[in-house]
């Protein structure tokens, strides 16, 4: 079963995490057209950018995962809405995709995770099925031990 062409159902809803913990990560109805509509909207325009596989690092999170990660409690990965993304074998190809969907998709929420100034480690992008995009983009960095969230504009530089 495909959630997309180049994006299985297994992908969307893989997680070891899951798998260890005995924990069902299967999505109703409602959550699986919204993942679909993320892939058509997102996914694939990126897929299509970029040319070459995107690994699928986390996309829906049963509310019981998303709480055994220690995921936000307003998480989008529990609706199907957001995905984490990045290029195998190196992440050299991250950044272009973050510029991509920066500057040519709709998105609701753009993170650029952790990496250094170049390229990040991956890539969070949300997009809201039930309202209206906010096109909000973010940098996730450690402070302290914990992660903080930095708003960057759309040039890329921080507010």
């Amino acid at each position: 079963m495909k959630i997309s062409e180049h994006c299985t159902y297994k992908e969307g809803i893989r997680s070891t995490t899951a798998l260890r913990l005995g924990i069902d990560n299967t999505p109703d109805i409602e959550t699986l057209k919204a993942m679909e509509l993320v892939a058509e909207k997102v996914f694939e325009p990126v897929r299509e950018f970029i040319a070459r596989p995107i690994r699928v690092n986390s996309f829906f999170r049963s509310k019981a995962l998303n709480t055994a990660i220690g995921g936000s409690k307003t998480s989008q990965h529990m609706k199907g809405q957001a995905m984490d993304i990045d290029i195998p074998y190196g992440h050299e190809a991250n950044a272009k995709m973050f510029d991509f969907i920066k500057d040519n998709l709709d998105f609701d929420q753009l993170i650029w995770e952790f990496g250094d100034d170049k390229n990040p480690d991956w890539i969070h992008v949300s997009y809201a099925c039930d309202a209206s995009n906010r096109n909000i983009i973010l940098k996730a960095v450690k402070e302290n031990g914990r992660t903080k969230y930095i708003r960057i504009d759309q040039d890329g530089k921080n507010n």
